[in-house]
């Protein structure tokens, strides 16, 4: 392989950043919500590698315009094509948004993109226990995210480590074995797909354009060097590929009447007034603490997720 193309993509606050600067050893990681795709480049364990960054697009919240934008974005900037999506999935939520993103990669590029070529990045996996591993939360607590293991081919990882840089850097080298075993096992050299032959199609088209532009204006040929930088501004003309977004991602309804919700609201007290004496949270939550257990826990069902042995809870939970 020459360069090692990865694409990062998870929801907003799910770690992105923080893996890309993990990844390339870059020393300046402020969080913050990133407004657009961006292409990093360094070089990792003697090779050049690749990450692209891509904003939260597969969510309902996603304006459609800048959904085709992003999506054409990071198509174009990691084509002819990655050699692995990395979907970040912080272990302190429900597996909601990941199942969708999964599914959309489905949408967009062939069950392949998340059968053979997805690997999940595990975040926020200092809220775990000192001594339980990541493989024996999954196993016991998280019956979720376990689903979106098997989906991605028992592929996962996680860079955040207690052993200070030089474990980090260990398991940043992990990680591109795990991709470049992943290339292996499916045959080809990277992903590809129409949408990702399209976009580099559209990309060269665009590239050759530019560089006859500077021949002419210079009268001489174009460098290697200029030929790179040349490709890196054709890469980001690319905003408008052949995305289906009206399909994959339909309208959503619209909100239910004053009076529905009324009626709900009024329908829920009756039947808390009729079991007064129970512990309620959403569809799906056991509804019982476990004491001494500051994790994550998944009870299935929409919600389903509480934080145990401690005060804060996402279900209502105590």
């Amino acid at each position: 392989m020459s360069d090692l193309r990865l694409v990062v993509l998870g929801r907003t606050g799910a770690g992105k950043r923080s893996a890309v600067c993990s990844i390339l050893g870059l020393q300046d990681c402020e969080q913050g919500k990133d407004p657009e795709c961006i292409k990093h480049r360094g070089e990792v364990a003697g090779r050049q590698v690749v990450v692209v960054s891509s904003p939260a697009w597969f969510g309902s919240e996603c304006d459609p315009i800048e959904r085709r934008q992003h999506i054409s974005s990071f198509i174009a900037l990691s084509s002819p094509g990655p050699h692995a999506f990395l979907l970040c999935v912080p272990v302190n939520q429900p597996a909601d948004g990941e199942t969708k993103a999964l599914d959309v990669l489905t949408e967009l590029f062939g069950a392949s993109a998340v059968s053979a070529n997805t690997i999940l990045l595990f975040t926020d996996t200092e809220e775990l226990e000192e001594d339980e591993p990541l493989e024996a939360y999954l196993a016991t607590w998280r019956k979720d995210l376990q689903e979106l293991v098997e989906r991605c081919g028992d592929r996962y990882h996680t860079l955040e480590t207690r052993g200070g840089e030089p474990e980090e850097r260990k398991a940043v080298e992990e990680l591109l074995e795990k991709v470049e075993q992943a290339v292996t096992e499916s045959g080809t050299r990277h992903f590809s797909c129409p949408l990702y032959e399209e976009a580099e199609e559209r990309v060269r088209a665009r590239q050759e354009e530019m560089a006859r532009q500077r021949r002419d204006n210079d009268q001489a040929d174009v460098t290697e060097e200029e030929m790179e930088a040349v490709r890196d501004e054709a890469e980001r003309s690319v905003d408008d590929l052949n995305v289906d977004v009206d399909n994959i991602f339909p309208s959503p309804p619209s909100p239910p009447s004053f009076l529905w919700g009324l009626w709900e609201k009024l329908a829920g007290w009756m039947t808390w007034l009729a079991h007064p004496g129970e512990e309620r949270g959403p569809a799906g939550s056991a509804g019982r603490p476990v004491c001494g257990r500051p994790v994550w826990r998944y009870d299935g069902g929409h919600g389903g997720i509480g934080r145990y042995g401690g005060e804060e809870t996402k279900d209502g939970e105590n």
